[in-house]
């Protein structure tokens, strides 16, 4: 039964999965909401995450407008760009 259905590796008990949401899509957002604070709930409405999703946002794109944004994660290039445009991030 071992060589027909061989096991690789191992699974990580306490691996955090996150659902990635790039800054255009926050762009895109914002422009059409005219929003200017966006947060989880907000991503949820709006069809980009699942309920009970944890969120990093990445750094895809541009962005124009400054936004307060709350995440679980940022990735450096998504910090850079949104205090480049005089925006807050929040960590939950």
């Amino acid at each position: 039964l071992q060589r027909r259905v061989p096991k690789f590796g191992f699974t990580n008990i306490n691996r955090k999965e996150y659902q990635g949401v790039n800054i255009s899509s926050l762009q895109e957002l914002a422009e059409k909401n005219n929003l200017t604070i966006i947060n989880v709930d907000i991503l949820v409405e709006s069809g980009l995450l699942r309920k009970n999703d944890r969120v990093k946002i990445l750094g895809n794109g541009t962005l124009t407008l400054k936004l307060e944004v709350t995440a679980h994660a940022f990735s450096k290039s998504a910090i850079k760009a949104i205090e480049a445009q005089e925006g807050t991030v929040v960590k939950l």
